[in-house]
């Protein structure tokens, strides 16, 4: 049967195919417009597994109630599609509702009729770019998100949500803030890996011998290099934005409050 320029124009906006990707594909279907659809999803999904070495490093973060997820897109022309944004957005109510707390039970949760895994390898396909889900988080009320967009004509791109108690919703969307911004890792000391503290110690030493520190200064030289990376790391012994003066485990202490975990996710940069 003749395929007109109709027919393919209702295909390509229905998948977001090529022009020459949706003929074909209506040719080979002799029309039939749902068998179109099909063979261009084979096609699309044959072709982002082709992607799998590119990263999905750009995209969005959303959150919903207690969840942050962050969607990975290779631009930002895919991250500001409203129907990148929608999913976005779904897949965090989602999430939330549910309760998954990691990326594995987040990609097996249903959305609408298909599972939220299905839905980002759909998107993937019709949009040509790679798409993952790359972070999720779910915490315990009380919690409170704080979400900054890095460009006026972009979603928000770096969401900070906090689990907490002592009940000062106010200064703990500061200290949301303050996390988005000086990046801790960890909340206190004792949260850092073993491993991880060793590994500083050992650089640290092997530094201090680099310079030629004596043998007799060089365990306080690992000391306070030590306190330093704690500084840097650790969000309670951060100096605190709003008065250096001060640290943010001090301020939070005054105000009877205690920051229990948090989870930072960014795309398109730190």
């Amino acid at each position: 049967m003749a395929i007109t320029a109709t027919d393919v124009k209702k295909l390509r906006d229905a998948t977001g195919a090529g022009m020459m990707d949706a003929k074909k594909a209506l040719t080979e279907s002799e029309g039939d417009f749902e068998k179109a659809i099909e063979l261009l999803r084979i096609t699309g999904l044959a072709k982002a597994a082709n992607r799998s070495d590119r990263e999905a490093s750009n995209g969005i973060v959303a959150s919903s109630a207690g969840s942050l997820i962050h969607l990975g897109a290779e631009t930002d022309f895919v991250a500001k599609m409203d129907e990148f944004i929608r999913l976005a957005d779904e897949i965090a109510e989602v999430v939330a509702t549910q309760g998954a707390g990691n990326l594995e039970d987040a990609l097996l949760l249903p959305l609408h009729d298909r599972t939220v895994g299905d839905a980002v390898a759909d998107l993937a396909a019709t949009s040509g770019e790679k798409i993952e889900l790359k972070n999720v988080a779910t915490f315990a009320e009380p919690t409170v998100v704080y979400l900054h967009r890095r460009s006026q004509d972009l979603p928000p791109q770096v969401g900070v949500l906090v689990e907490y108690s002592g009940g000062d919703a106010d200064l703990v969307r500061k200290v949301a803030m303050q996390i988005a911004s000086q990046m801790p890792q960890y909340v206190t000391r004792e949260d850092i890996p073993a491993d991880v503290i060793e590994n500083e110690r050992r650089v640290a030493e092997l530094t201090a011998r680099e310079e030629g520190k004596p043998d007799n200064i060089i365990p306080r030289v690992v000391d306070g290099r030590l306190n330093g990376f704690y500084k840097e790391v650790c969000l309670v012994e951060q100096p605190w934005v709003l008065d250096d003066k001060q640290v943010v485990g001090k301020v939070l202490a005054a105000a009877g409050v205690t920051v229990t975990r948090f989870a930072r996710f960014a795309a398109g940069g730190k």
